[in-house]
């Protein structure tokens, strides 16, 4: 991203950093030599890396609000570095911090950075204005408040643990935030939120990375014109699924996490040959293809790609202990490190290779007898609610993968179990959830010949 230019040096620059696994931005804006964070993952090393690079020091690091999707590395920067944590004092944080509400500023160079609360996503939302030495708002850093062509999903604070508050009020506060707070910023306001494309913080986020509010304005659905129970309605609708490990995270953002390093070093690696403790769920992040053709019995498909850390989430609880296992030790570094971005790091109970002998095996699917007689089967569609219409298959049972482990038992095994999804991902780890409640039945994963009858379907 190109320095936001300035009229009296030093020059801003603001510098985006994209986790695309988890579909998170986070941002650090230098003057001179020095820099401000905001909303860091929770590897600390590339802003370290930046700094470095500019010769410049952290001096602060700001926490739009206490997320509950990645866990943050705040505490940690500021304990390597002694730069300040700066967050709303709604938040509720348990570690050193300065309060960051409206009216509070941080000087940075020949720049400020403006708190301004901005409550809805969550109660303790702040976004961040970047005002230049004229006093004129250049930038703001939204955090979860507004997306590009979204706002940020109000009903992740509704149990007790994390406030209880309900999401009709957080809406509501949402729909004041936009039209008191960032509507009326300047139009040529480059907008830098903290989440892009997949986020399940928000529902309809656009491909694009930045704004402007002009842009927003003309083109958010979120901020057109309309009364606050009409906002309050379009934004609770068809809300994606929330994971289970969220109420996790924020959480242990309130608290600050171990350092990164350290807590992927602290993960047990188990020598070779070493047999898994009964009992303890198993997660084989191999490609589905080496999973059917060998696995040790219960284990589950969760393949490592793109969201791996998300799906690890949602199918498996924050409190629950697990062993991952992997084709090679750069592979299982690989998602240890993912498990640690979102806190589940201490629930492993040992990371191990994949061994040689490997006694189940998982049947492959007759595409041919699939489609000539569906009705032998009974097809369980693992995809969420919102994409299941028309369903593929007349009469397949639809339970979204996050609650399939709960809701096995819904499955009748009287006949053979067809798992499906949109491209094969998400029908794996299906498959192998079923086989693992129901080691007697025949369980079949469609996999990505799902993709022939989606074409089919639309036409």
């Amino acid at each position: 991203m190109p320095p936001l230019p300035s009229s009296a040096a030093p020059a801003v620059q603001i510098q985006q950093f994209y986790d695309k696994g988890l579909a998170q931005a986070s941002y650090a804006v230098r003057c001179g030599r020095q820099v401000a964070l905001i909303d860091p993952g929770r590897d600390p090393q590339v802003y370290y890396d930046f700094a470095d690079e500019h010769e410049a020091k952290i001096v602060a690091v700001i926490e739009t609000h206490s997320h509950a999707d990645f866990v943050s590395s705040h505490l940690e920067i500021a304990e390597e570095t002694g730069a300040r944590i700066y967050c709303s004092k709604l938040l509720g944080a348990q570690y050193a911090h300065h309060d960051f509400d409206d009216g509070d500023r941080i000087a940075l160079g020949t720049v400020e950075l403006h708190a301004v609360n901005t409550p809805g996503h969550s109660p303790d939302s702040i976004s961040v204005l970047l005002m230049d030495d004229l006093a004129q708002t250049r930038a703001v850093f939204t955090g979860d408040a507004l997306f590009v062509g979204d706002v940020g999903r109000p009903d992740l604070r509704e149990d007790a643990a994390a406030g209880g508050h309900t999401r009709e009020a957080l809406a509501a506060q949402l729909y004041q935030s936009t039209r008191r707070k960032l509507m009326t910023l300047p139009g040529t306001t480059k907008v830098y939120p903290a989440h892009g494309p997949g986020s399940l913080c928000g529902k309809t986020t656009s491909p694009d990375l930045d704004s402007t509010i002009a842009r927003e304005l003309a083109t958010n659905y979120a901020l057109q014109p309309m009364s606050e129970p009409e906002f309050v309605q379009a934004l609770l609708a068809n809300q994606p699924f929330a994971p289970k490990y969220f109420g996790h995270s924020v959480h242990l953002n309130k608290l600050g996490a171990k350092a990164y390093e350290a807590s992927v070093r602290a993960v047990p690696h188990l020598p070779p040959g070493t047999a898994p403790a009964p009992g303890v769920l198993l997660i084989d992040t191999r490609p589905a293809a080496k999973f059917r053709a060998g696995h040790l019995p219960g284990a589950l498909n969760l393949m490592d790609g793109v969201k791996f850390e998300t799906w690890l989430g949602s199918i498996v609880g924050p409190q629950e202990p697990f062993y991952l296992m992997a084709d090679s030790h750069i592979a299982l570094d690989a998602v240890v490190r993912k498990a640690a971005k979102i806190g589940y790091e201490t629930n492993i109970k040992g990371a191990l290779l994949a061994p040689a002998a490997r006694p189940a095996t998982a049947p492959e699917v007759d595409v041919a007898a699939v489609r000539q007689h569906p009705e032998r089967f009974t097809v369980v569609d693992v995809r969420n609610p919102a994409e299941t219409q028309p369903p593929l298959f007349p009469g397949a049972l639809n339970i979204p993968l996050p609650k399939l482990r709960e809701r096995a038992h819904e499955v009748p095994t009287d006949k053979p179990i067809l798992v499906h999804c949109a491209g094969g991902y998400r029908s794996a780890a299906g498959a192998s959830i079923l086989a693992a409640a129901f080691p007697e039945a025949e369980v079949f994963d469609l996999g990505e010949a799902v993709e022939g009858f989606l074409i089919g379907a639309s036409t």
